[in-house]
């Protein structure tokens, strides 16, 4: 089998098809086409969108491999079937995935134990000091808050946050 393209995606699944490079890519595929990937439940977290997904390729005539899975789908009543089996093991997988983290938090706090970052503390702003100099110069100038920020690599908000903390100090 020869590849012709690549494609890593690193997001959620969470995230619509269409808004993702996977959407892209399913628009541009044709009858024949190969589409390779590490597995079914990297599609999508739910199995409606990952029934949707498989649809959408194997009416197009788009030849699905799950690797996996070791199976290679196509547009049979087997494959469906296949899809569906794994399509829900992956789903129940996740919900028992959550289900047992939300448990083991509520544990923890029930153990009195604070989770997450301390109130109050906020690690890019104090980042921010050490460049209070040449940030306080810069927006002096007439630099605007999005260039402070993207230049610091901070969001808005936080430099929004910094300013107004650092001119009452002055």
């Amino acid at each position: 089998m020869h590849i012709d393209e690549w494609i890593e995606e690193i997001v959620s699944g969470k995230v619509k098809e269409k808004d993702r490079k996977l959407g892209k890519y399913l628009k541009r595929m044709r009858k024949g086409d190969v589409l390779i990937v590490s597995e079914l439940s990297r599609l999508s977290r739910t199995l409606l969108e990952i029934m949707a997904i498989v649809s959408t390729i194997l009416e197009k005539g788009v030849i699905l491999y799950s690797v996996k899975e070791n199976c290679c789908l196509g547009d049979n009543i087997n494959s469906k079937v296949i899809l569906f089996a794994f399509g829900l093991a992956a789903e129940i997988e996740r919900d028992l995935i959550s289900l047992r983290t939300k448990e083991a938090l509520a544990s923890k706090r029930d153990q009195g134990l604070s989770l997450g970052r301390i109130n109050g503390e906020c690690p890019k702003l104090k980042m921010l000091q050490e460049f209070k100099n040449e940030i306080l110069t810069d927006y002096a100038s007439g630099m605007n808050i999005s260039r402070l920020s993207q230049k610091f690599c901070v969001s808005r908000e936080t430099m929004r946050k910094y300013l107004k903390l650092t001119v009452e100090d002055i």
